[in-house]
């Protein structure tokens, strides 16, 4: 029987007792300002202290509750404290927590369980490190495994992690200017950003040029890019600043990959498991890569694990040729199960795209009556609103877009801020929101959004 998504958060939010951050919170922030790494980040946009969380709902130390449309970066896609992983974890955690690569029950449950969501032609299964990274660099070995060749191509607006590899891949300059050279041989080529196109052209004139751009760097011997081992793709970016691109974007890519014998990598970390309305964002399109990459929501309610899926073809690694001490996380194995049968049970990839088509319209609105807004976007519950300076001009704002979190914040929603330029709200609420609690998060972005529009 479905679970009422009700009874997962608190019933009072959003509340706000004492404009964030509140003392406590301030005790707290002082404390690991003084004591942990000046690479600390979430903290410096929602200053805050988190005490417990339920469902789409955050409560910090001040007492304060906030509407969750963020998920910890899109990681508590069954909501924060799901009772049906929760039991799960606590079943597991009195008999095993760690077991390396050997085989058991909670494992077994996992790969079974995934087999059944998979495009059945990704037969494959390989867990690797705890995170998103170490996912992509399984990934990107097995891919030059198979093919013997070192180049790679990834699509500006990436985001696919920060060990060396995952950088590599990933094209904010921000994120890796400091650390440069990193793996060479990787190029970057244009996504399907129609709103900001690398090509100059508008819906209207364009061809999906940009996935010709691939075909013929692949095709011309004098482009200056050696054939790759794989071209890695996100079937939505998002750190990019949630582009979705049009529904011809991911099967072009997939034709040109085959046309030129290259792997195709479908980054799914954020966009997987239910997020865009679909168990993965192919899915929309039918599109099946070689590779997929897997994390954040695979932990169930947080616990770190990534994986990739595969073709059997592809089942090439020697022993031990690709290892890692934490990719035996037993209790994440079980979180896992459980959060995935808690999605198929209670139809979360139709309640996201439904409650997201609807976010979408009353984004869109915003959209309409903003002079600061550029554009609303996205797909199920992976949502963006471009901030600019003139919708003419299209100028970023990501001071706009930064005031708007802050705004948010301070009257009980949380977001985050990402795209090309910082200037892009990013919504990834858990998908057991209610409608009641999405509809009340989105009037406090619009009304944030209002009365930035009045004071300029």
């Amino acid at each position: 029987m479905a679970i009422d998504f009700e009874e997962l958060s608190f019933a009072d939010a959003p509340l706000i007792k004492v404009t964030p951050p509140g003392p406590r919170s301030k005790d707290y922030l002082d404390y690991q300002s003084s004591h942990e790494s000046s690479a600390v980040s979430y903290p410096r946009g929602m200053p805050m202290a988190f005490r417990r969380a339920k469902g789409a709902t955050v409560e910090d130390v001040d007492g304060n509750i906030y509407i969750d449309f963020f998920a910890g970066a899109g990681v508590m896609s069954v909501g924060h404290s799901n009772p049906d992983v929760i039991e799960a974890i606590e079943k597991q955690l009195g008999e095993l927590t760690h077991a390396l690569d050997f085989p058991h029950p909670s494992r077994r449950a996992l790969v079974e369980t995934l087999l059944g969501v998979l495009p059945k032609s990704l037969s494959r299964v390989f867990f690797g490190g705890p995170t998103g990274s170490d996912a992509v660099e399984s990934a990107v070995k097995l891919a030059k495994r198979n093919t013997g060749r070192y180049p790679l191509i990834a699509f500006q607006g990436s985001f696919h992690g920060m060990t060396a590899g995952a950088l590599s891949l990933s094209s904010g300059l921000y994120f890796k200017e400091d650390f440069l050279p990193l793996l060479p041989e990787v190029h970057f080529v244009p996504y399907a950003y129609c709103y900001r196109c690398a090509l100059g052209k508008n819906p209207e004139s364009c061809d999906l040029d940009c996935a010709k751009y691939l075909d013929y760097i692949l095709e011309d011997p004098h482009s200056g890019v050696g054939k790759p081992a794989a071209v890695v793709v996100e079937s939505v970016q998002g750190e990019g600043g949630s582009i979705a691109p049009p529904e011809q974007f991911m099967p072009n890519i997939r034709e040109i990959c085959d046309k030129h014998g290259v792997l195709m990598i479908d980054d799914e970390i954020q966009a997987g498991f239910c997020r865009t309305g679909k168990m993965f964002a192919c899915d929309h399109t039918d599109t099946i890569p070689d590779i997929m990459t897997m994390s954040k929501s695979l932990g169930g309610v947080g616990l770190p694990i990534s994986a990739i899926a595969y073709k059997e073809e592809l089942n090439t690694f020697p022993r031990g040729k690709h290892i890692g001490t934490f990719r035996g996380h037993v209790l994440a194995y079980a979180a896992g199960a459980a959060g995935l049968d808690f999605m198929v049970k209670n139809k979360l990839a139709d309640h996201a795209l439904t409650l997201g088509q609807s976010m979408l319209s009353m984004l869109k609105e915003v959209e309409k009556d903003s002079r600061i807004v550029g554009e609303a976007r996205g797909k199920g519950l992976m949502l963006g609103v471009e901030f600019v300076k003139d919708k003419a001009t299209k100028e970023p704002s990501p001071e706009l877009a930064t005031e708007v979190r802050t705004l948010c914040h301070r009257r009980g929603l949380l977001i985050e801020v990402g795209g090309h330029y910082s200037n892009v709200a990013r919504f990834l609420p858990p998908l057991v929101i209610t409608e009641n609690l999405a509809k009340r998060g989105i009037e406090i972005f619009a009304d944030s959004v209002r009365d930035l529009d009045r004071s300029l």
